[in-house]
């Protein structure tokens, strides 16, 4: 073997390895992050008790995956409490998931073991995207184009702070990242085993996250495109081209027939214990037993999708304005703000390279070779599909909802150190600038990471420093309580004993920062008066209104995710010059219908499971509410068919 071709996966192993250093010491530095706690309970009881009736919103792969550790060991569940029989009914399992997650990893667990065992294989599929990253970089741009991906991957802060975590987000990006190249090399090379590949690829992304259904459309299209556009490698005689298309075509079905059936098998498996009583209510005449296990498959997954649908709007908060719903420039404007300026420089140098060569027409060499001119049609066609997805979603809760398009703009720049090559003979000045250039964006890029460790989850670039970041963004790209051991640290290292903390989340803060007393930034009393406390950054402006905090001395705790304040000694009064909002300006957010706060719930639950039943009630209140307005927004949704989803007569 050639010693320059075996250095390159080398580097991109030791590129993956200082990834795998960066993230997992971050995360081990983290509490539990908001759905965190709900995905980790939820994956034990899919394991405990083959049950999908939590977490439906999603599915299940990802919660199977990092639990796995978790059921080997044999974590304790009790499956008698209120948590998990009245989640039954799909409304009250919206909450009752939250309630039974917490008992999981906070009561019946070390949570901090607990999560680390989480999170350990969510770490693992982490750093396999990133060899994927460098191998169908390397198809596409040689294994400088491959390590160029690895290198933009591996210092991306999105993946640094969310790829450990347990969500489907990373998880939705590896299985359709695969998915493009097992099609890819379908298409080149059409066998039995290839066509497994794609299909099991497929499955793992429909199995990760509902929107991996728009993979669907975009190899759709691209098959289309083939009719339209061929390929270069399909200039053959037309006989043989007809057989090849025939036989492409036959294991392309073939693959999409092993993902269907991959997908069903998988929730017939992991739902066999849960009851299939409501799947004879659809029907009327399809009331034997057998018949109703093997609809559940669908109809889980159909409830899953319907979920989805009824939360699929909610308000946004970007550069310091709120939306009633999501608006279309919110991704690019977090793309530009929350990645490495290497990264932007990149993207910037690779569109302005491949104008040139459009405008002046004069390479030597194509920049995308005909050995891979399937893996990038089929690159960009879903960037496509999956950009015009983002841009319409009024779901604007976090750029972690980017990760499938942001992976795809990675692997775009794999043709960029080709195209400064081919300019060698022609314009070696220009070729010498260009290739400085995409050195320096790569360092850059490492150096970021390097630099913003710990605190991946709230990192802003440069074009951010002008404003405090709970102005930039919300939620997710924020604070999403994993800056608790931070609040810790702080009281620890100042000897307060008690520190009242107002986090972004239902949980129960004191069981990972033990000095924690719920607090509520709009609501202080006068005992508050002259004492510490702590308040999520994402409650500052976004959801809440405690900018009056930030008139007294102030710290920023986890990177600018939350804030250590110190009181006046004397409160001032609601409304007044310097205090907190008078109560009709007081938000709703993490409050009780009778004005308590929610907060305190996830600490009475434990002892009282009534308090489980009648939040139950609640979001049986809430959701219904939602569904109303789904079915207004969704008029050709017959009504008959969203209750029977829901199957909300049912306890």
């Amino acid at each position: 073997m050639n010693p320059r071709n075996a250095s390159a996966p080398l580097t991109a192993s030791a590129l993956l390895a200082l990834m795998g250093l960066l993230a997992g010491g971050a995360a081990m530095r983290e509490s539990a992050t908001y759905d965190e706690v709900e995905y980790i309970g939820s994956g034990v009881s899919h394991w405990q008790r083959l049950d999908l009736r939590l977490s439906q919103e999603h599915p299940p792969l990802a919660r199977l995956m990092a639990t796995l550790p978790l059921a080997v060991r044999g974590v304790r569940a009790d499956y008698s409490r209120a948590e998990w029989t009245m989640s039954g009914n799909l409304f009250k399992a919206y909450v009752g998931q939250l309630y039974f997650g917490e008992l999981v990893l906070k009561h019946w667990s070390d949570a901090r073991e607990a999560l680390a065992l989480a999170r350990a294989p969510m770490l693992l599929l982490t750093l396999l995207l990133g060899g994927l990253a460098y191998y169908y970089g390397r198809a596409i741009g040689g294994r400088w184009g491959g390590l160029l991906c690895t290198a933009a991957y591996a210092s991306t802060p999105l993946f640094l702070g969310h790829g450990p975590l347990v969500l489907t987000d990373v998880p939705v990006a590896f299985f359709a990242a695969l998915t493009l190249f097992t099609a890819a090399r379908l298409w080149r090379a059409p066998s039995w085993t290839g066509s497994v590949a794609f299909g099991l690829s497929l499955a793992g992304a429909l199995l990760s996250k509902f929107s991996a259904l728009l993979l669907l459309p975009a190899l759709a299209a691209f098959a289309l495109s083939l009719w339209i556009f061929p390929l270069p490698a399909e200039t053959l005689d037309e006989p043989d081209a007809r057989r090849l298309r025939a036989r492409r075509r036959r294991f392309a079905w073939l693959g999409m027939g092993c993902a269907l059936a991959a997908v069903y098998a998988f929730y017939l498996a992991f739902s066999w214990n849960q009851p299939a009583s409501a799947v004879c209510d659809a029907g009327r005449g399809l009331c034997t037993a057998g018949a109703r296990r093997a609809l559940m498959p669908p109809w889980l997954y159909l409830r899953g999708v319907f979920m989805v649908g009824l939360s699929s709007s909610r308000p946004t908060y970007i550069l310091g304005h709120g939306y009633a719903r999501g608006v279309w420039f919110y991704f690019p404007v977090l793309l530009w703000l929350k990645s490495p300026l290497g990264f932007l420089g990149l993207l910037i140098a690779g569109a302005g390279a491949a104008a040139a060569r459009k405008v002046f027409g004069r390479a030597s060499t194509p920049a995308i070779p005909a050995s891979a001119a399937a893996h990038w049609r089929l690159l960009w066609m879903t960037l496509v599909a999956f950009g015009a997805a983002c841009a319409a979603s009024n779901l604007n809760i976090g750029l972690r909802h980017f990760s499938v398009p942001l992976t795809l703009l990675i692997f775009m720049l794999a043709p960029l150190p080709r195209m400064a090559a081919d300019l060698r003979t022609r314009a070696p000045r220009a070729a010498r600038g260009l290739t400085i250039l995409i050195a320096a964006c790569a360092a850059q890029c490492l150096a970021t990471a390097a630099a913003a460790y710990p605190f991946y989850l709230p990192y802003a670039n440069v074009f951010g420093s002008a404003w405090p970041k709970y102005k930039l963004f919300n939620d997710s790209n924020l604070d999403w309580d994993q800056a608790l051991p931070e609040v810790e640290r702080f009281a620890e290292r100042r000897a307060i004993p008690a520190i009242g903390v107002d986090h972004y989340g239902y949980t129960n803060a004191a069981a990972t920062a033990p000095r924690a007393r719920i607090w509520d930034c709009e609501m202080p009393t006068a005992a508050d008066g002259g004492q510490w406390a702590a308040v999520s950054a994402n409650l500052i402006a976004s959801v809440r209104d405690c900018r009056w905090l930030l008139r007294y001395p102030h710290e920023t705790l986890g990177g600018g995710s939350m804030y250590a304040v110190r009181l006046p000694e004397t409160v001032p009064a609601a409304g007044s010059a310097g205090g907190p909002p008078a109560e009709g300006r007081r938000s709703g957010f993490l409050r009780t219908a009778e004005g308590g706060d929610a907060r305190q719930l996830f600490v009475d639950f434990v002892a009282d499971q009534a308090v489980a039943r009648h939040s139950g009630d609640d979001a049986v209140r809430m959701l219904t509410q939602w569904r109303a307005r789904f079915l207004q927004d969704h008029g050709w949704v017959p009504s008959r068919v969203v209750r029977w989803i829901q199957d909300d007569a049912r306890p």
